[in-house]
């Protein structure tokens, strides 16, 4: 599309959480409605992501594990080891509930074309959980990514990454709205060669 993915520098647990620049839609056009505010940090066993979503009415009826939470109201975050266009990555979801989805994807093409989702994959050792901020109807959602649950032995140099928001109101159009725009319409975020890149800052 002629636009550079985005690159963030996340700085180590001890310098406290790094925040990424603001969420646009998906196609690129102008910032969403419900803004999302995405905070990183790592240290030598994990990476730690928190999501704050701004909301007037978060919900979800899925109560189950890896069930379709895309569907409904949801956070998600791709991540690869690396630099590299990744044609294989790791995906994990959460919805205001504080129901996870995790799984393994290849997407050989970058397009969707002969991608497979592993979902019957878990995480080893992940935590995670959401709870209402008390602000409205807004919600946080919280990830502690063992480095060994991405096949690492330890923090690498730099990630591929990206960070999405699916927003549902009840009575309106639903809006999609991530990191690195995908340019994609209707919204579609397997688009590894969108995803930016993080520095992990030693």
């Amino acid at each position: 599309m002629g636009v550079t993915p985005p690159r963030a520098a996340i700085a180590h647990h001890r310098g406290g959480p790094t925040a990424l620049q603001a969420f646009v839609l998906a196609d690129g056009r102008r910032p969403p409605r419900w803004p999302t505010r995405v905070e990183l940090s790592w240290d030598e066993s994990r990476l730690r992501v928190s999501f704050d979503c701004s909301d007037d009415d978060a919900w979800g009826t899925f109560t189950q594990r890896d069930s379709p939470l895309w569907q409904q109201e949801v956070v998600e975050l791709f991540l690869a080891a690396g630099e590299a266009e990744p044609t294989h990555y790791f995906e994990f979801e959460i919805s205001p509930g504080g129901v996870l989805f995790d799984a393994r994807v290849a997407n050989p093409h970058g397009d969707r074309i002969g991608m497979t989702v592993d979902a019957e994959w878990n995480c080893p050792g992940i935590e995670w959980g959401a709870a209402p901020t008390g602000v409205q109807a807004d919600w946080r959602a919280e990830l502690a990514i063992p480095w060994r649950g991405l096949d690492l032995e330890a923090a690498p140099a730099a990630l591929r990454a990206n960070f999405f928001r699916i927003e549902r109101p009840r009575a309106r159009e639903p809006e999609f709205s991530c990191w690195s725009p995908t340019f994609t319409s209707p919204a579609d975020f397997h688009r590894p060669g969108r995803f930016g890149v993080l520095d992990l800052i030693r």
